[in-house]
């Protein structure tokens, strides 16, 4: 970013603090043990405030006590040696689905896919959600039929996916990308024929899409790459056949809101908001397929 050269009537004492480490960053954020200003990239969560990555590794080299100085990502998760390690795993299990059906085994399809309330021809027997087929929900967000669309959903939880969980910590990463699926599941549910089925970890997808956006928002980055994103792949939600846009909707919103609630929350209450958060969401999700049932039975 292009900054305005201070002339002689401006005194460098009025200038806002920028970044040690990024000179391109504002902030008002100082280390509590330098003094240094810090930008919210730079932010590890101490005892009291925050501290730099320089003072930390310095505290750590020094022997003092680890919970004192131990890196903290901006949602307050803990900095793991391996940050995109859940990631991998959601990204293996896909995969391992869908190598399944590949193999031949149809019936997976059939006995795992998102369906609301249907006749199966095949077993003589009414399944679905509304029958009490309610890990349906969960299922169908690791189930996948064509190429072109594990392709897709995988290549989007590897781009967004591992900088979400690096900045969010793991635990907080995973609840988001379960439950913004479990919100995809929810409004296909509701809104979707009963016996159409849906399967694909689209909702989930979307939800870290709108995490995304809200944790750049937080970072204070340039939104305008992701809002292109968000735009191409919503036109493509509308206007492409055969794709379950409630998935896609109902993802993006709970992934949003989450999002808000991890990045936003205050530090003193930060666990009470961020899983209260969470919990606000999922009970949303129960309650629009209490609902369906209800109207389905």
């Amino acid at each position: 970013m292009d900054q305005q050269p201070g002339g002689p009537d401006r005194p460098a004492a009025d200038t806002t603090p920028h970044c040690y480490r990024h000179p391109d960053r504002e902030t008002g954020i100082r280390c509590t043990r330098c003094e240094r200003p810090i930008c919210t990239d730079c932010m590890i969560s101490a005892s009291v405030g925050f501290q730099c990555p320089n003072c930390v590794r310095e505290a750590n080299g020094s022997g003092m006590s680890p919970t004192a100085t131990r890196p903290r990502t901006i949602a307050g998760g803990t900095i793991a040696a391996d940050p995109r390690l859940i990631t991998k795993i959601l990204l293996g299990l896909n995969l391992a689905v869908f190598v399944a059906v590949l193999a031949g085994e149809q019936r997976v399809v059939g006995e795992l896919d998102l369906i609301g309330l249907a006749f199966n021809t095949d077993i003589g027997q009414i399944v679905g959600v509304a029958d009490g087929q309610w890990y349906r929900l969960f299922t169908s967000m690791f189930l996948h039929q064509a190429v072109w669309h594990i392709a897709f959903n995988m290549l989007g939880l590897w781009w967004l996916g591992g900088p979400l969980e690096a900045a969010l910590g793991r635990v907080r990463f995973l609840a988001l990308y379960l439950i913004s699926g479990l919100a995809g599941s929810a409004l296909t549910y509701l809104i979707a024929a009963p016996n159409q089925p849906s399967l694909g970890a689209s909702g989930a997808i979307f939800g870290l899409l709108g995490a995304t956006a809200v944790l750049m928002r937080r970072m204070n980055y340039d939104m305008r790459p992701v809002f292109a994103l968000l735009a191409l792949n919503l036109l493509f939600t509308f206007t492409w056949s055969g794709i379950a846009w409630e998935a896609h909707v109902g993802g993006l919103v709970a992934g949003t809101a989450i999002a808000v609630g991890l990045v936003h929350a205050p530090r003193e209450r930060r666990a009470l908001v961020q899983w209260g958060t969470c919990a606000v969401v999922l009970l949303a999700t129960v309650a629009v397929v209490v609902i369906r049932t209800g109207q389905l039975n």
